[in-house]
């Protein structure tokens, strides 16, 4: 039976000592009173609600799976799953980082952040389905008219009601712009909205008494394309203006999904038969509205996968020292024992270490976007706000991509490091395998987000923010640039990021010829970024351990991640040239191929 313990201490490590979040939070008044006390008593209350009420739950939810009832079009949850997110709510967790003004602690999102990483770890499934409500409560937060913020944020904040995002129909994923729901206008100003959904995860459950779908459709005078997309808040059931529950609303869900993992979560197919919606922002402007959405999807679907690499490592490693097999090929370890634990083996540390080392590098990486969101939400100097905005963007398809493609990597190293047993249910590492495998595919694959970095974030501006970045590499480098204890941690991102900027107009110099060399190179691109980033992030991880060893301090911790910085860059890091090489490979080699895939 697997098991979890909540990474606090490193989540404290990184808030508190290298990006010192309660120095920072001071510029901000909605923050200002935020000090490590509080936040580190948060995070514990929220360690034991994700280890001791829903991790238990995680492997039943799994083979229990979510059960339709065809003639009701009810959907009922794994057993515990209800009474989880009753305790949830009784805990005030829903409101965690919510506007104050609609029942929210206003708390900032680097704290949300941590206890989603906790719950995911936990189990994932069940944490879809308050996930997706924070997403559709910022995207009303941002978009909504006084009255829809009067009638849904505070039954979102408090957990009461879930939220949706209804994107994807059967004929049309990625490309929205093909999508045909329709939307005819009513004399009271609402909307009769028609149209089919599917993979909308949480889209029917019995642990609210109402679900808020947002769905995207079409005006019946739409332009074609993206251009003519609107968005509509169509609530399970009508709300009343006094804000009780009226009639059932014409949106059914007609089949579950049968997925591969997540399977404790429902993912609907929705028909929606003259299903009342209101507007949300501007007629045909619904993609602007709903990335809101989106763009906190993407980045919780990070925040899955990190999840889910910190639980099979601490699991893979609890393995490794106690499963004894083979000697040690430089002699007997265990010399009382007629084996030596598995850990003693080079390429167990290592698949332990890659696991151990994307989980840091992510987790550093999450709650720096966390705190640039705060920022750009918070912060009082406009140039701020602006300038973690668009950091957030150039960010955002990175932590989805990398930290979900590095999950599959980490979650299938550590269900190697078990053998045999790995591939066996009772372990539990199948099912983080199956999990994390989904989480590179939904909210846009991780491909779409590659085209996203390359082609709009990075060459979009002629690399202008990738350049914010640049210089961000820059001054670390410089400061630590003569410290010699630094060098093996310095050297590699400082000659990555002088290359980057080559690599960057070589391929935009490509794409202004043709096009298509963007999605040649974008994939091994968006891999070559997600290096950089996490190679400066560890460096300043390595930065502060090595401080506080020179200091004195004698804590095994800062040794430990050192150890695991050193690891990162000689083993995982100069991965980069090989994908710059292949990404200089360019188009020809894929598209010159059609006898070859005749």
């Amino acid at each position: 039976m697997p098991a979890y313990t909540p990474p606090i201490r490193d989540m404290q490590f990184v808030m508190h000592e290298v990006f010192k979040v309660a120095d920072e939070y001071k510029a901000m008044p909605r923050h200002a009173e935020t000090d490590v006390d509080t936040i580190n008593a948060i995070l514990e209350e929220g360690g034991k609600f994700a280890s001791e009420v829903t991790f238990p739950l995680n492997r039943t939810g799994d083979e229990e799976g979510c059960k339709l009832d065809q003639k009701t079009h009810e959907v009922k949850t794994p057993t515990g799953f209800k009474e989880a997110y009753h305790k949830y709510v009784e805990g005030g967790w829903p409101a965690l980082s919510c506007d104050p003004e609609y029942g929210g602690q206003g708390l900032p999102i680097v704290v949300n952040q941590c206890f989603y990483e906790m719950l995911n770890s936990a189990n994932q499934a069940w944490t879809m389905y308050p996930g997706l409500t924070h997403g559709a409560y910022e995207a009303l937060h941002a978009h909504g008219t006084d009255e829809q913020k009067k009638t849904y944020l505070p039954k979102l904040t408090s957990g009461e009601w879930t939220g949706t995002m209804c994107l994807t129909e059967p004929h049309c994923g990625t490309d929205l712009g093909m999508l045909r729901t329709k939307a005819e206008p009513q004399p009271d100003g609402t909307y009769k909205i028609t149209g089919n959904k599917i993979f909308i995860s949480a889209g029917e459950h019995d642990m609210v008494s109402n679900i808020i779908h947002l769905v995207l459709a079409r005006l019946p005078d739409a332009p074609k394309g993206s251009k003519g997309i609107s968005l509509f808040i169509v609530p399970k059931f009508n709300v009343n203006k006094d804000g009780s529950l009226g009639s059932r609303n014409g949106i059914y869900c007609t089949g579950l999904e049968h997925k591969m993992g997540i399977h404790g979560n429902s993912t609907a197919q929705l028909q929606l038969e003259d299903a009342v919606g209101t507007l949300v922002g501007e007629p045909n402007k619904g993609l602007q509205a709903m990335f809101v959405m989106m763009n906190a999807a993407r980045i919780g679907v990070g925040m899955q996968s990190l999840g889910l690499t910190e639980v099979a490592f601490q699991n893979a490693l609890a393995y490794a020292k106690d499963r004894i097999q083979m000697r040690s090929l430089s002699g007997p370890k265990a010399k009382d024992k007629p084996a030596d634990p598995i850990i003693v083996h080079p390429d167990v540390r290592k698949m332990l270490l890659t696991a151990k080392a994307y989980a840091e590098g992510g987790r550093a990486l999450s709650l720096y976007c966390a705190f640039l969101i705060d920022k750009e939400l918070h912060h009082p100097d406009e140039k701020v706000r602006k300038e973690a905005e668009e950091l957030v963007a150039l960010l955002t398809p990175i932590v989805k991509a990398f930290i979900t493609d590095n999950g599959w990597i980490a979650t299938s190293a550590c269900m190697q490091v078990f053998g045999g047993h790995g591939y066996i249910k009772e372990s539990g590492m199948e099912q983080f395998v199956r999990d994390a495998r989904i989480n590179m595919i939904y909210e846009g694959t991780n491909t779409v987000q590659s085209l996203d970095l390359l082609g709009r974030k990075v060459l979009g501006n002629n690399g202008a923010t990738l350049k914010k970045f640049g210089k961000m590499v820059a001054q670390l480098v410089e400061e630590e640039g003569v410290n010699e204890k630094m060098a093996e941690f310095i050297n590699p991102i400082a000659y990555l990021g002088d290359q980057m900027t080559k690599f960057t107009t070589e391929i935009g110099f490509k794409a202004f010829q043709n096009p298509d060399e963007v999605g040649a190179a974008a994939v091994d691109y968006l891999r070559v970024a997600g290096h950089l980033v996490f190679g400066y992030f560890w460096a300043r991880m390595a930065q502060v351990a090595l401080r506080e060893i020179a200091a004195g301090n004698t804590d095994p911790f800062y040794q430990a991640k050192l150890q695991t910085a050193r690891f990162y860059f000689a083993k995982l890091f100069p991965e980069t040239a090989t994908l710059m090489r292949t990404a200089r490979a360019g188009l020809k080699p894929l598209m010159d191929t059609d006898l070859a895939l005749a």
